[in-house]
């Protein structure tokens, strides 16, 4: 995982439509990296629906939620539809952001070694700087722990 209190990796990713977001665009406010394994798996859902459920309190405090995956931008497209998901989802197939926060990498499952996203989070604060991380979390109920980090943080 990146470092709490280091600068914030730089990226630029494509979100839904296949517009290109970049970190950069961001500065000034917090902003929630939160790393997931494949969309429309069950535990993957449920972190989006929540975070998507509280995203307004996200930007009454001055930050917005950005979900990463591997998946391509026409998945993250029907995920949202789906899910009536409000949350910017960006599209990391060949890992340039996955790898450098340290949210791909190696997982075991039922005794087996494989490499894969880590479900992980990152806060970044408005200086662009680490404020936070989650190195392995469980889907229900981080995006209130999140929200809760930001409220302390955002002080």
């Amino acid at each position: 995982m990146v470092e709490e209190g280091t600068k914030a990796p730089p990226f630029c990713l494509k979100d839904s439509t296949g517009r290109e977001r970049c970190l950069e665009e961001f500065t000034g406010k917090w902003v929630v990296l939160y790393f997931y394994p494949k969309d429309n798996t069950s535990g993957c859902t449920l972190e989006a629906i929540e975070f998507s459920a509280l995203e307004e309190e996200f930007k009454n405090l001055g930050a917005v939620v950005i979900g990463i995956s591997p998946d391509t931008c026409e998945s993250h497209a029907r995920f949202i539809g789906k899910h009536n998901l409000t949350v910017l989802l960006l599209s990391d197939p060949e890992k340039k952001v996955l790898e450098p926060y340290g949210a791909w990498r190696l997982k075991k499952m039922y005794g087996r070694e494989s490499m894969g996203v880590a479900r992980s989070t990152v806060l970044v604060s408005p200086r662009g700087e680490v404020a936070r991380t989650w190195k392995s979390v469980k889907a229900a109920g981080h995006a209130a722990k999140v929200l809760e980090a930001l409220k302390e943080a955002a002080v």
